[in-house]
């Protein structure tokens, strides 16, 4: 029962314990203020689409992803998807779902991540479960590929069947964006143009069909690694540029050795930052 208050604690109150106390992570919003859970939930079921940006590899945020899903679904007409699906699965994904294959016949139909079993299947079987869409929003990898070794001039001579996996086409591009410019800095030694821009096709994919799979009253929560939406940039930026009347709220994931105070370089990455101990278990 103690184990029980302590969780029920750390999850949807604000965090003022000493520092020797074992706290797996603080939610705060855009400013640096402590939030609670509470708060993040209520706001998040007022909007249109939720952004998670999440670290791949952190068990406590993907727990907290699941626990989102669940809280929500009782309160709106909930949507679910992911970058971690690349549209041209959707069938596969599709027939998991609807019970007509099993795991094992989605594993011969779905390209997964290493880590889908730990950190997504859980997700997805909720969605199987109370038998919610989830929707494949990433742009298949060959195609990002593509352009960051040819260009993205080559998007246009793939067949009208290989162009409906991925935002339509010439899709809005900025390089002066600050995810992108930072993209550039940290991979100076092997960027060149086509770098941010093979990071922008994923963006602009994923963001076109968020908006196309949106239902009216509905809320679109989508599963991002958190450099996908931070800043309000990337899929952000293009759900802006794709339906500019979508209430879009943002999460961000990050770090910290010290919980107590948001560091300065995490301040405005998103509405609600989570922040987790460097200690918390990794996936993988």
């Amino acid at each position: 029962m103690k184990t029980y208050i302590i969780l029920f604690f750390l999850v949807f109150s604000p965090l003022v314990l000493p520092a020797q106390e074992a706290i797996p992570f603080v939610i705060y919003s855009k400013n640096g203020k402590q939030t609670t859970y509470k708060k993040l939930i209520k706001e998040a079921s007022q909007k249109d689409v939720v952004l998670f940006g999440e670290y791949h590899d952190n068990s406590i945020v993907h727990w907290l992803q699941l626990k989102m899903a669940q809280n929500l679904v009782g309160q709106r007409s909930l949507i679910l998807g992911a970058e971690m699906f690349e549209a041209d699965n959707q069938v596969g994904l599709n027939q998991y779902l609807s019970g007509e294959v099993d795991q094992k016949g989605m594993d011969t139909l779905v390209r997964l991540w290493n880590n889908y079993k730990t950190d997504y299947k859980p997700l997805v079987d909720f969605a199987k479960a109370k038998q919610l869409r989830f929707i494949a929003t990433n742009v298949p990898r060959r195609y990002a590929s593509k352009v960051f070794k040819e260009g993205v001039a080559s998007l246009g001579l793939l067949s009208a069947e290989e162009k409906k996996w991925m935002a339509p086409l010439p899709f809005p591009y900025d390089k002066n964006l600050p995810g992108y410019l930072k993209m550039m800095e940290m991979f100076e030694d092997h960027a060149n143009d086509n770098l941010p821009k093979a990071q922008a096709i994923k963006d602009a994919t994923m963001a076109y069909f968020i908006q196309l799979n949106h239902l009216p009253n509905s809320l679109f929560l989508h599963f991002n690694g958190s450099y996908h939406s931070d800043n309000f940039e990337g899929i952000n930026w293009y759900l802006n540029r794709y339906n500019s009347d979508l209430k879009v709220l943002t999460i961000s994931t990050v770090s910290q050795e010290n919980l107590s105070k948001l560091d300065k370089e995490n301040l405005g990455k998103a509405d609600y930052i989570i922040v987790t101990d460097k200690e918390i278990t990794k996936t993988f």
